[in-house]
């Protein structure tokens, strides 16, 4: 098995778990409110199929992914409200048939690019494997919203160190997104995953240092838990303010979320 087929194997499972949460509910529980702000659990589902028909349309037809997101080059909120728009008038069943269909088709699609490819994407081009770990990182955080309306847990497995690749890639994103300049200073990470492993990157003699559980690493940068409430902490200055910003997805950071919000999260 490739390392893009452990990927893709993991996306897919996430999303099989996710799909298994979502599909038994009564359709007025889609429109239950979640903890992003004008964000229903349809809206959720309906963002998660929009990302998927464009990773699959990137992967295998790039002439149509550049006219599918030509006017989020410019306006990429605009350019999703618009896309949910489009969803607002189908069914639960409809719509998750959709999503089911979108996971497939971006699943398969990915697996067919050349390992030596990279396929189009909103700035810069990724190889299917960066763009596989961006879907693992969508699916966590809507998931997550989800799960936190319901009141139920995920499970949380292997995909999770595919999160934390994504969000040392992505390190800067937090900058970016309020008009700040990136640190010249190399940060190193040392995340616990699951099973008590420890997953590091960067350099081992960094000043800047960032360390915690898996879960709640990914919880920080997708802005679904606040720093308050996670077991993540760090040295150095820098690292410490990144802390505040952290997210691991371009654009608006959005409100996330309250201290106290949720329950906080134990170190043990």
């Amino acid at each position: 098995m490739s390392e893009l087929d452990a990927v893709l194997g993991d996306l897919a499972s996430d999303g099989n778990q996710l799909d298994s949460l979502v599909a038994g509910l009564e359709p007025a529980q889609w429109q239950l409110p979640t903890p992003a702000p004008g964000w229903t659990i349809a809206d959720q589902i309906a963002h998660l199929t929009f990302v998927f028909r464009l990773a699959a349309t990137a992967a295998t037809d790039a002439e149509a992914f550049q006219d599918m997101t030509k006017d989020a080059q410019h306006n990429f909120d605009g350019a999703v409200n618009a896309a949910l728009k489009a969803f607002a008038d189908d069914t639960p069943a409809t719509l998750l048939a959709k999503w089911r269909a979108q996971r497939t088709a971006a699943v398969t699609g990915l697996a067919s690019v050349p390992p030596d490819r990279a396929v189009p994407w909103l700035v810069n081009p990724l190889p299917p494997i960066v763009l596989a770990c961006a879907g693992i990182m969508e699916q966590f955080a809507h998931g997550q919203d989800i799960a936190d309306t319901l009141g139920v847990p995920l499970q949380r497995g292997a995909s999770l160190q595919h999160l934390v690749v994504f969000a040392v890639l992505t390190k800067d994103f937090g900058y970016l997104s309020r008009g700040l300049t990136p640190p010249a200073a190399e940060f190193r990470f040392e995340i616990t995953g699951p099973g008590g492993e420890l997953w590091a990157y960067g350099p081992e003699d960094a000043d800047q240092r960032v360390s915690g559980l898996a879960e709640d690493f990914c919880l920080l940068v997708t802005r679904r838990r606040h720093r308050a409430d996670v077991a993540v902490t760090a040295v150095g200055e820098e690292a410490d303010r990144w802390l505040d910003i952290a997210q691991a997805y371009r654009g608006p950071a959005g409100a996330g979320r309250r201290p106290g919000q949720f329950p906080r999260r134990s170190a043990a």
